[in-house]
Parts: structure tokens; C-alpha cells; sequence
């Protein structure tokens, strides 16, 4: 395997042969929980930008060289936009008092984030569909990572407020 593929697959988490997108941000997960609570938010920040720029240069030169658009073993995108939602959801759940509530947060983030992923809604589906290479793969998972985060922090807030 190239390092390329490597990169793109999230360390093979993409050839799952059953559901290469949810596998890759289970995967991505842990090691966005282990940079978030060793190395801070801003480092997991400025992980997420890099894995997304580089993720869009990546993508594009594997597609140039399969001739395709958007192969489900490419999972580097999901785990930007898990990581994206994480540190909403965490954020939040850092100002919360009630038990349980970097747990749910988590939890929150991974579900909410997979929802906006597969059901792309709005400007999430339309960067899908229209916006080509690279930058389209990478972008309705960052939006969708935002999105899931947004949800996420209003969940919890929610909860904070019934308890």
C-alpha cells in the first residue's frame, strides 16, 4: 500500500468492505479524542486544517490517477469532519456542569456528524454533487462536521437546561 493510500484510506480504515465511511470515522475518533486530551484543542484544530488541505491535493491527484470521483475507500474526509464536530461538541460540553456530559458529547458528535454525512442536506448535498476533485470530497464533510457540531452543542444545551 502507497502512502498515498495510506493517507487517503485513514490507515485502511476506508477498505472496510461494509460501511468504509462510518468505519473511517470510528476510526479517526480515538486518535481525535487522544490529540483533544493531550495535546489540546488548537493542536487538533490545526491537525484538521492540514489533514484537509493536504487531503484536498491528495484527493485529486488519486483521482487523476484512477480516473474516478469520490471512491468510498477515501475516508480522510470523514475523519476532518469528525474531528470538526468533536471539538464543537466538546467545547460545549466543557461549559456544561451535569454529569456525563463530555460522554455524551462524544457520542453526540460522532452520531450527528454521521447523520449530516449520509443524509447531506442544503449546501452539504449540493457540494456533493456539484463541486468536483478534491475539494468537493473534502468540503461537504467539513460542512457536515460544523453541522453535526452545531447539533450536538444545541443537544446538549438542551439537556443542561431540562436538568
Amino acid at each position: 500500500m502507497t502512502l498515498q493510500k495510506l493517507f487517503l484510506t485513514f490507515f485502511g480504515a476506508g477498505l472496510s468492505p461494509k460501511a468504509p465511511g462510518t468505519v473511517g470515522t470510528l476510526a479517526s475518533l480515538p486518535v481525535g479524542l487522544a490529540v483533544l486530551y493531550y495535546f489540546g484543542m488548537e493542536t487538533l484544530f490545526m491537525l484538521t486544517v492540514a489533514v484537509t488541505v493536504i487531503g484536498i491535493f491528495e484527493i485529486n491527484k488519486y483521482e487523476q490517477q484512477t480516473g474516478t470521483h469520490d471512491q468510498q475507500e477515501i475516508v480522510i474526509d470523514e475523519a476532518a469532519g469528525m474531528w470538526l464536530s468533536l471539538m464543537i461538541a466538546h467545547s460545549t460540553a466543557a461549559t456544561l456542569t451535569y454529569p456525563y456530559a463530555d460522554i455524551l458529547a462524544v457520542i453526540l458528535s460522532f452520531a450527528a456528524f454521521r447523520l449530516f454525512d449520509i443524509w447531506k442536506p442544503s449546501t452539504i448535498g449540493w457540494i456533493d454533487r456539484e463541486l468536483k476533485g478534491g475539494l468537493g470530497v473534502m468540503l461537504d464533510d467539513v460542512l457536515a462536521g460544523i453541522a453535526g457540531g452545531l447539533l450536538s452543542a444545541l443537544i446538549l444545551i438542551g439537556i443542561g437546561k431540562m436538568l
